[in-house]
């Protein structure tokens, strides 16, 4: 573990009322009181705020104009002395305050490595300081509302009880191995170890089943918007996106090129992605579009299929279809506003289990009915953040994954009548996996990698 003073910028570059140069170490107060012309920091309580400048030793000019929050550790998020210079939001003033204190012997931070000593100093476990980075990257209200439970520690708890019961069950198992005094110890070791392991096995489960809608509210849906040319695809990205992100015309193939944007749909996040009309063509850069769009379609988790009610169905719409007869898919007739010309009753015949709903894009007719939808695909009723442990973080649904295999293999082993002390191999195994979610078990090259992926200043 470094002991030394790190600094880095806190707040996002450019342009801004406030900027933030944070230092964290035994030194963080001594060279901050260096530097600070106003109080003597070194003799201020903890918590405080302090007004005063920044002069720079070299020139002893004031630098800058700050307000210097004091902190002292342990109670600090890495639980080190901590000390945040607050300096207008300008470029080059929150650089200019950076070197100052460069030169005085702090250290640049690394990626996340705030953060990173906050674990390894005992302040968070490994799943709590995942979820300080999905707090910043959440989307929706829904995804940072999971964020701030598991950085409360409510995944941490469940997992901690969980490996406690397997470590209770594994010591009583081994003192009666170690002292079989009654003829009966192996009978009870066996039950009480399938009795423990169904238990936990459950709880995995349980975790597993919220893993898809976790994942969703951490990372969003790639949904993808098709159809063929003119149906109103643009315009129905700029309706979910609320501003005017695409191109909308009368002409066919006006939009040439994936388009990309984010957007919130009733709590769930999409990345959505406005393709090229899908159809044969001659020219050579609507083609490149067309198969950018293919591509698209198979990586997407959601299908907007969107459809022209003022024109008749076509092979290349039963094209699509079939194309997407596997996927999540929301089928959208747009254009009722013009006299129908769609086959209706075909439509809803290739539709048949997915959700079909009808919009005027023109006249903002339907997409409340088209959000509703969308949600519905996946969210099934309203997600409680508040009841439910949510598991969004892909690191931790794959070892809950491997827990369930040993856990399951533990069982079959007691089904087949194996000696208990083989089974304890399968459980000690769950209860290792299973700190690895916590950072009790885990390596260090791992840790690295996992913080390396933090802003500069978190």
């Amino acid at each position: 573990m470094d002991t030394d003073t790190i600094t880095a910028i806190s707040t996002p570059l450019g342009e801004g009322a406030i900027a933030i140069v944070r230092l964290s170490g035994p030194d963080a107060i001594s060279i901050a009181d260096h530097l600070f012309e106003g109080k003597k920091l070194e003799k201020q309580t903890s918590h405080t705020m302090h007004y005063g400048k920044i002069i720079d030793p070299e020139t002893e000019e004031a630098a800058e104009e700050v307000m210097v929050s004091l902190m002292r550790g342990p109670k600090t998020f890495t639980r080190e002395d901590i000390v945040e210079i607050n300096c207008h939001g300008g470029l080059v003033s929150v650089n200019r305050v950076l070197e100052i204190v460069l030169s005085q012997g702090a250290r640049l931070a690394e990626p996340g490595e705030f953060t990173k000593r906050a674990f390894l100093n005992g302040r968070i476990d490994l799943s709590q300081a995942e979820a300080v980075m999905d707090l910043i990257r959440a989307k929706t209200d829904r995804a940072m509302n999971v964020a701030l439970k598991q950085m409360d520690g409510r995944l941490s708890k469940l997992i901690q009880s969980l490996r406690q019961q397997l470590l209770e069950t594994l010591a009583h198992v081994e003192v009666n191995i170690d002292y079989p005094e009654y003829d009966d110890v192996e009978e009870m070791s066996h039950q009480m170890m399938e009795e423990k392991t169904k238990e936990v096995l459950q709880e995995v489960q349980k975790l597993l089943q919220t893993s898809q809608q976790g994942k969703i509210l951490r990372e969003g849906l790639a949904t993808a918007i098709i159809g063929r040319p003119n149906v109103g695809k643009s315009s129905l990205m700029n309706a979910l996106v609320h501003e005017n992100k695409a191109i909308v015309t009368e002409v066919p193939g006006t939009t040439r090129d994936v388009i990309e944007e984010y957007v919130n749909v009733r709590g769930v996040p999409l990345r959505l992605v406005d393709t090229a009309g899908i159809r044969e063509t001659e020219d050579i850069v609507e083609r490149i579009g067309v198969e950018k769009s293919r591509q698209v379609l198979t990586e997407a988790d959601l299908i907007l299929l969107v459809l022209n009610y003022g024109d008749e169905l076509t092979a290349e719409d039963e094209k699509l279809f079939e194309a997407v007869e596997d996927l999540d898919v929301v089928v959208i007739v747009n254009k009722t506003d013009l006299p129908e010309k769609l086959d209706m009753e075909r439509v809803r015949e290739l539709a048949r289990d997915h959700s079909l709903i009808t919009t005027s894009l023109i006249k903002e007719e339907g997409i409340d009915e088209l959000e509703q939808a969308i949600a519905d695909v996946f969210f099934e009723g309203e997600l409680d953040a508040g009841d439910m442990t949510y598991v969004s973080n892909v690191r931790h649904i794959q070892l809950l994954k491997q827990a369930k295999r040993s856990l399951e293999e533990a069982l079959n082993g007691m089904e087949m009548g194996m000696p208990i002390d083989v089974v304890q191999i399968d459980v000690t195994r769950t209860w290792e996996i299973l700190g690895e979610i916590v950072g009790d078990t885990v390596h260090e090259s791992l840790i690295d990698q996992l913080f390396s992926q933090f802003c500069l200043g978190k």
